[in-house]
């Protein structure tokens, strides 16, 4: 597919004497399509040219409007606002989506550099709860979006499995635990000790020295506590992996926290050999004052390490395992001062390439009688969600008598597909408050809106008995160059762009609000015409329009992690 803003750029180039990356740059898409399809503005002209913008506007205008790629050219006031040919608009954006498939949208802009995206990351032994769907789906995306622009992408969940918690959950274990509770009930029975320790320790504060002196055995490898520890990460591994399942989320790597522990006595001393280790109350630390951030504690007093030893460490690894252009973390905005500390560090230890680590942060979920507490018990479980989102849906397919060979497949491919839309629609940077009408809202702009525009043009091209093939060239689309078609053209062609730019900002409601735009345009064209009709010419330029939409929300579904379901 040609990209049209491109071409304009090289004709207007040609005509104004300007770099065409500097025209490309200046070309803009008008508010109201009756200005036009791309809009290109001449104030910044006038210095060079010395004339009025309005004057450059009307002699570009002249110029460029015999060109076959415009309908029409005009100049407005100190703008040039082109119309697009129709004809070869539909042809050039709809053979592409024919030829490609499922493969429309994606791009070679990474050229195969490996970019890895760290995202989930829950604590072993505490509930995989509603907060920590942000991360995963987001950076789910993420690693999509990534993929689908020609990078190789490693996915890598960092396992909260090390830590001071861990000397807690062991020391609650072997005062109150029960081994049955928690082979039957392994996340609930330990979030139930690790609560019990918090009160118990407000009343009994040797209970936390109890817990600093085992997580320390642990850290020193000591059998017992190696072993605990090993069997609280395999429990929850396997409660983890029935939620990823359940989204249809795999990974790369789960090497989390724990992995880097031998790998960090190197850094330190490699920090202590390059004179940035200072001695504060027994502790270590690197001072940030400079660079107007408290100090990064590197070790605490008693010799234990801290989230930001291992995160230095895993960084370190990482660009010697991988050699990566970008590694992103997909992470709460709490850890916003964590990240500049830590990433601050890489650069005083000199390594250039920690401008290529991203912390992609956002909003918090907090409940509607305030914030989430694993410490209290006050959580609501991911998995609870997923299920209650799935029955809600069952209960709707089974009251409109909906059309489908499994209530269940359906309900599950509808059910989760709402979740993960709604937590990609918004601005990931917002907080939001837990809702469970919102979450379970199937009404306006939804996943179940789109994905039931999808099963509303598969049912079209069944209904026509649609052979899976069209011969673009040879057909006639002026059939569909007006109106509501064209505008779905237009959202439909410019679904390769919002992916790259989606991408670029991290920002996958970018690409969520535009599938919504898609969908909204196909059914603005089914209600607005008539698909199946008599003339076999236009039905079938019609048809491939139903086609080129239902591939494209396809296509968009599948990069937020969702499916497209045929019958709905």
């Amino acid at each position: 597919m040609k990209d049209i803003k491109t071409e304009i750029a090289r004709i207007i180039a040609e005509q104004a004497g300007l770099a065409e990356e500097e025209a490309l740059a200046l070309i803009e898409i008008p508010p109201e399509s009756s200005k036009g399809d791309y809009a290109f503005p001449c104030f910044r002209l006038a210095k060079v040219l010395r004339k009025a913008p309005p004057l450059i506007a009307a002699d570009i205008a002249e110029k460029i409007r015999g060109n076959a790629l415009f309908e029409k050219v005009e100049n407005v006031n100190a703008y040039v606002n082109m119309f697009i040919d129709k004809a070869y608009f539909a042809m050039n954006t709809l053979e592409d989506v024919v030829a490609r498939g499922d493969l429309f949208g994606r791009q070679d802009i990474g050229g195969g550099k490996t970019v890895i995206v760290e995202y989930s990351s829950p604590n072993i032994a505490k509930p995989f709860h509603i907060g920590h769907i942000r991360s995963t789906v987001i950076g789910n995306a993420i690693y999509k979006l990534y993929d689908a622009i020609g990078y190789k992408v490693v996915r890598i969940n960092h396992l909260g499995d090390y830590g001071t918690q861990f000397g807690k959950m062991i020391t609650a274990y072997r005062r109150w635990g029960n081994e049955e509770e928690v082979k039957k009930e392994p996340i609930k029975t330990l979030l139930s000790y690790y609560v019990r320790f918090h009160q118990e320790a407000e009343n009994d504060p040797s209970l936390d020295q109890e817990a600093r002196e085992t997580f320390a055995k642990l850290e020193h490898g000591e059998e017992e506590e190696v072993r605990i520890w090993k069997w609280f990460r395999e429990e929850s591994l396997k409660e983890f992996t029935r939620v990823y399942d359940m989204l249809g989320i795999t990974f790369d790597s789960y090497n989390g926290e724990s992995f880097y522990s031998d790998k960090m006595p190197a850094v330190i001393q490699e920090l202590r050999d390059k004179g940035l280790l200072q001695e504060s109350q027994g502790a270590q630390i690197v001072d940030l004052s400079q660079w107007n951030m408290s100090p990064a504690l590197i070790t605490k007093s008693d010799g234990t390490s801290l989230y930001i030893t291992r995160d230095i460490a895993a960084a370190i690894y990482r660009k010697k395992t991988y050699d990566f252009y970008k590694c992103i973390y997909v992470v709460a905005s709490q850890q916003n001062l964590h990240f500049q500390q830590w990433f601050k560090v890489l650069d005083l230890m000199g390594y250039e390439w920690s401008k290529d680590c991203i912390h992609v942060n956002f909003g918090l979920v907090s409940l509607e009688d305030g914030t989430m507490s694993t410490r209290n018990g006050r959580v609501v479980f991911l998995e609870d969600v997923l299920n209650r989102a799935v029955e809600k849906t069952a209960e709707i397919v089974r009251e409109k008598g909906v059309n489908t060979e499994s209530i269940e497949e359906t309900s599950k491919t509808v059910g989760i597909g709402a979740v993960i839309f709604q937590e990609l629609s918004n601005s990931r940077i917002k907080d939001y408050v837990f809702n469970w009408d919102n979450v379970l809202n199937f009404d306006g702009e939804t996943g179940p809106y789109v994905q039931y525009t999808h099963a509303r043009a598969a049912s079209v091209l069944k209904n026509a008995g649609f052979s899976g093939s069209f011969d673009v060239a040879s057909m006639d689309l002026s059939y569909i160059s007006g109106g509501s078609a064209y505008e779905l053209i237009k959202e439909i062609y410019r679904f390769p762009e919002v992916i790259a730019d989606a991408a670029e900002k991290y920002e996958p409601s970018v690409l969520t609000r535009h599938i919504v735009d898609i969908a909204q345009a196909f059914n603005k064209f089914y209600h607005d015409e008539h698909i199946l009709v008599e003339n076999e010419q236009e039905k079938q330029a019609k048809l491939l329009l139903t086609y080129a939409a239902k591939q494209t929300i396809k296509n968009g579904l599948e990069l937020l992690g969702m499916k497209a379901p045929d019958k709905m």
